[in-house]
């Protein structure tokens, strides 16, 4: 899986706005099958299915915390379907105003899977007093290697292959002192840079959000089928997305 191109969809049960991997599973991975044929031959790809698994929400709720997390029904549906797919389950987390770390260890029995991994959204991690999605949200790589450290942990104590994980960046403010992210042992880390727009708009994001990426995380691309064509663009290729430099080595979908 470390040499293969991921390429996913995100989404979220009834909620068509977070991805297309919602509604009928089984009809979405088809589709994700199909973008996937719309690759370049001749790398392996593996396929992810990534869920909204911690979700934003714009009140506060029962702790304050402006978040949902999933239940334990819902991540066993979208692993079936990430194993129907021979693929990878990432669980996203959208924190609101709780920290990263405790989400994702609320999600532990499902991370000592072989294929689970976790996706973080810092867009979406607020301070206290900020209600999410009035600003952007953010974090820091010291709060990104606890994460790591933990998921190198679980991976070690239950023999587990290398944890994706995924960090989501849509702006240079999003995630700060990034250099503290360290490599791990039993951790695959990996930046997908969120930019939505046209292609000149997404590649000028790039450009600038691979500046701060550590050489030891892998870079990731983010395509938006709804935001990225707006006023008539087209949505970047595959081709033109690998052409990229450095090249996507996790390509996803929303």
């Amino acid at each position: 899986m470390e040499n293969s191109l991921l390429v996913g969809f995100c989404g979220a049960p009834g909620a068509k706005a977070l991805g297309r991997m919602t509604g009928d599973l089984t009809e979405a991975s088809r589709r994700l099958r199909q973008q996937i044929e719309v690759f370049p031959a001749g790398r392996p790809i593996t396929p992810v299915v990534e869920l909204i698994a911690t979700t934003v929400h714009r009140s506060p709720g029962e702790d304050g915390m402006y978040r949902s997390r999933g239940d334990d029904a819902t991540v066993r549906d979208y692993l079936d379907a990430a194993r129907a797919l021979n693929g990878l389950l990432l669980l996203n987390i959208q924190p609101g105003r709780a920290d990263f770390l405790p989400e994702v260890r609320a999600y532990e029995h499902w991370l000592t899977e072989p294929d689970v991994g976790v996706a973080l959204d810092p867009e979406w991690a607020v301070e206290p007093g900020v209600v999410p999605g009035r600003k952007f949200g953010r974090t820091t790589g010291a709060e990104l290697d606890e994460v790591a450290r933990y998921l190198g942990e679980l991976a070690e104590a239950h023999r587990l292959p290398a944890k994706v994980m995924v960090y989501h960046q849509v702006a240079s403010s999003v995630v700060r002192e990034e250099e503290l992210l360290l490599a791990h042992k039993g951790v695959s880390p990996v930046k997908v840079v969120d930019g939505i727009g046209s292609a000149a708009a997404k590649k000028a994001t790039w450009k600038t959000l691979m500046t701060t990426k550590p050489d030891h995380v892998r870079p990731g691309f983010k395509l938006f089928f709804e935001e990225d064509t707006r006023r008539g663009a087209d949505l970047m290729t595959p081709a033109e997305v690998l052409a990229l430099t450095p090249a996507p080595a996790y390509v996803v979908y929303e």
